[in-house]
């Protein structure tokens, strides 16, 4: 009895130590696959924040055509 509890442990420890030597391997493949995702921008994070900006830029132009306006009722 005491023998097979020797075998399975020394399975269990063989199968713990394989996927740990697992991780290990594949983890600088994990940190520099992550690391190009953050420096990267996907085409739909461009088109929204392309979205965004064009947003502003109208809002912007709005306010100054309505201060332009107000200015020149003012002045008349």
């Amino acid at each position: 009895m005491r023998v097979l509890a020797i075998i399975a442990g020394g399975l269990l420890t063989t199968g713990c130590l394989a996927r740990t030597a697992v991780d290990i391997v594949t983890l600088p493949v994990k940190v520099a696959g992550k690391a190009v995702d953050v420096a990267t921008t996907s085409q739909s994070e461009a088109d929204r924040n392309r979205g965004r900006e064009i947003r502003k830029e109208e809002k912007r132009q709005e306010k100054e055509r309505k201060r332009r306006e107000r200015e020149q009722r003012d002045a008349d």
